[in-house]
């Protein structure tokens, strides 16, 4: 069963919360991916140490993201923790609900331009990911394999397609290396070429490859993709079919990498 779908958190399961009500002793909160279900956290669930005022740590109208420690759907309690959350853990949380968010209004969007319920859009993207924004970013990555994974009609597609370029911005990262390609046979300007070529064509989804002389025998490979990972792959991919040509022909390449230079836009 889709996430979604579920009417009551699972134990363990960080939550996000907004306060509602603080007590002495107690907190009441509303949680905002359960269709606003109650839940309450104790005193000694609020934070570490000794607390003297509750106030201190927690006030009405916050919002924050707590575990889930036990489940009662006889009764209708949920127990929750707010010490048990780390800050990166607050972090994330919070960002991949904001993202979640984002992406529900988005498919809004969607079914008001192809005109097909937005329900329906959503459960097929909850079928094939379990989630909702991630379907957005795959989109703007690839979109033709994300589009043809997906099997929406083809006015909705178009719809996904440009709402996600309008609307997402991946981070891009760089890696770079140097590629030195070297042949003693007399065509060996031409096996060269080849291997460039080879190189440039070398396709990995989601990665640009740039290639730039420096002066022989040597080629900067230049890389931008989403992640660190993808990039070194597609970097490798790329050089190591330039090299297959020189070999091929009786010459010799290597790939010298190197260090990451960060992330672009």
């Amino acid at each position: 069963m889709p996430e979604r779908d579920r009417e009551w958190p699972q134990e363990s399961e960080l939550v996000v919360c907004t306060v509602e009500n603080v007590k002495d002793f107690v907190a009441f909160v509303s949680l905002d991916e359960y269709g606003g279900r109650q839940g309450l956290i104790p005193i000694s669930e609020i934070a570490t140490g000794w607390i003297k005022y509750i106030r201190d740590h927690i006030r009405e109208g916050q919002k924050i993201v707590c575990k889930v420690l036990n489940v009662d759907r006889t009764r209708g309690h949920i127990d929750l923790s707010k010490k048990d959350v780390n800050e990166h853990q607050r972090r994330e949380k919070i960002r991949e609900w904001k993202n979640e968010s984002k992406a529900r209004k988005w498919i809004g969007f969607v079914a008001e331009k192809s005109g097909e319920p937005a329900v329906e859009i959503e459960n097929v993207i909850f079928d094939k990911y379990g989630e909702l924004y991630a379907v957005f970013e795959d989109i703007v990555t690839d979109s033709d394999a994300t589009v043809k994974k997906l099997g929406l009609s083809k006015k909705a597609s178009e719809a996904l397609v440009h709402i996600a370029h309008e609307n997402v911005k991946i981070p891009r990262v760089e890696v770079t290396g140097q590629l030195e390609l070297m042949s003693a046979e007399p065509d060996g300007v031409m096996v060269i070429r080849t291997a460039l070529k080879k190189a440039s064509e070398s396709k990995t989804a989601g990665a640009d490859i740039d290639l730039l002389y420096l002066g022989a025998p040597a080629y900067r490979i230049k890389v931008t993709a989403s992640d660190y990972k993808k990039a070194e792959k597609a970097l490798e991919k790329s050089a190591n079919a330039a090299i297959a040509v020189l070999e091929k022909s009786g010459g010799e390449g290597k790939l010298i990498k190197k260090p990451k230079s960060g992330k672009s836009q």
